[in-house]
């Protein structure tokens, strides 16, 4: 028997290092080639770091939210042969010095980060691990921690007493490895019965050896009672990076919000009119069904053609405003692993059908994780939407180091006085940010209610 140690992997991008998100096993489990061991998130990018041998868990190097040099030594593992170090070698720790690095915003526009000062601890097996049974781990996720398991978020430990014999919520898979499932099941025990002590709720052989030694006990499925339990979540991967963004943001920018009505009953129409047509695209693909940002896209390509100083980043530390002749939109959008900011290049060499498109390609690759770098990076300005949970008014956080972002509130019906007699409109509110150490509330207000023309009359929007 030998040892294998498995190193950080280049993830590429020219990262030097990489933040650990989420183990997939633990000291002693078996595990084969290829099986998901940790995941890594570097930006936005989260990595999955497999096997390449098959082997037994002796150690793990590093702790969630640690963040790892690339190279470091971060699993060992007890293998058949010689393996790829001498038997009993201990890799060096691997350290997290605490030295701030560059850190994107939830869509690369700057800021830092500031890493752990943690090392992770060496950890030696458990003695007896050769007699224990083959715990073959499982190669899928475990089930997304708060924040999801993809891009990080957080990994809860708890602090209180789980109650006994809590049952999961229904539908709700247990978690535990194929060799805790056979000795459940061997001695009867229904695993959703059993308070798992891992992470995200993992059941391992001790939580089974628990519940049988204080014995089965019904669980409690109506009725009030106490929880006294505590969680410690401890921020990371992404999560993490959107908290130190927004601190970045609110500490440094001065925000002015705007809040201004919209009457889009023409633009409603209008839409509803170019989405009956089935007109081919360019390139002969079928036009792609039009929504509100489109139509708002257009309109501040024209606003800021008129003022290209809101079309800007701020360089606060040089004292430089860097003026942007491209328009890159940021689409503030809401995934499984928390706030990111897909970004539409080039807004003003797009039609509304381009527009369109590519808020929709951009959307469905920021949901499934699959957006790269480059598309969630370089806005220079941003637009934030909730839909229908919009709200009346928002104060949205200008995205660092851009001067201005617009938020979109609900469309409601409301009555509206014509000078006759109150008629039904479709109304809208439109809630911006502008940074006000380079944006002055006159320019604010100019930018806003020249939007607010060209969508009450959407034809304008058309017009070169």
């Amino acid at each position: 028997m030998g040892e294998h140690i498995i190193k950080l992997p280049d993830v590429g991008e020219g990262v030097a290092e990489a933040e650990l998100v989420e183990w997939h096993v633990k000291i002693g489990d078996m595990v084969r080639e290829d099986t998901v061991l940790a995941a890594v998130m570097t930006d936005k990018a989260t990595v999955e770091i497999p096997s390449p041998v098959d082997g037994e868990i002796l150690w793990l190097g590093a702790e969630i939210g640690d963040t790892v040099a690339i190279g470091s030594p971060i699993v060992r593992l007890k293998v058949a042969g010689e393996g790829n170090v001498a038997g009993g070698a201990t890799p060096a720790k691997v350290t997290a010095e605490s030295t701030p690095t560059p850190n994107p915003s939830p869509q690369g526009g700057g800021g830092r980060a500031t890493v752990s000062k943690d090392e992770a601890k060496s950890a030696s097996p458990p003695a007896g691990t050769a007699a224990k049974s083959a715990r073959i781990a499982e190669t899928g996720s475990p089930s997304p921690l708060w924040g999801g398991a993809r891009g990080g978020g957080t990994a809860p430990t708890s602090r209180g007493a789980a109650p006994p014999g809590a049952p999961r919520p229904e539908g709700e898979r247990p978690l535990a490895s194929p060799a805790v499932r056979l000795r459940a099941k061997e001695a009867g025990i229904d695993l959703r019965q059993v308070a798992g002590s891992g992470p995200a709720g993992r059941i391992g052989h001790e939580d089974i050896e628990a519940f049988l030694a204080r014995g089965p006990q019904v669980a409690r499925t109506s009725g009030l009672a106490r929880n006294d339990t505590i969680q410690d979540i401890k921020v990371v991967g992404l999560r993490r990076k959107i908290a130190e963004k927004m601190t970045l943001s609110k500490s440094r920018i001065p925000h002015i919000t705007y809040v201004e009505e919209i009457d889009v009953t023409a633009l409603e129409e209008l839409r509803a009119a170019l989405n009956k047509e089935k007109r081919p695209g360019k390139g002969g693909v079928e036009r792609p069904k039009l929504t509100l940002l489109p139509f708002l896209m257009r309109a501040m390509v024209k606003a800021i053609a008129d003022q290209p100083n809101l079309n800007s980043l701020f360089d606060d530390e040089a004292g430089i405003i860097h003026q942007h002749g491209g328009i890159h939109i940021g689409i503030a959008a809401q995934t499984p692993s928390g706030l990111v900011v897909p970004v539409v290049r080039h807004a003003e060499a797009r039609d509304i059908w381009e527009c369109g498109a590519e808020i929709i390609r951009l959307a469905e690759a920021a949901k499934s994780g699959t957006a790269t770098r480059d598309e969630l990076s370089g806005s220079t300005i941003t637009i934030t939407s909730l839909g229908a949970m919009g709200g009346v008014a928002t104060t949205p956080v200008i995205n660092h180091p851009e001067v201005a972002i617009i938020g979109v509130n609900k469309m409601m019906v409301r009555p509206v006085w014509d000078g006759t007699q109150f008629i039904p409109r479709k109304m809208m509110n439109l809630s911006s940010s502008f940074d006000h150490r380079v944006i002055d509330g006159w320019d604010a207000a100019v930018f806003i209610q020249r939007i607010k023309t060209l969508l009450e009359t959407p034809a304008l929007i058309f017009v070169d």
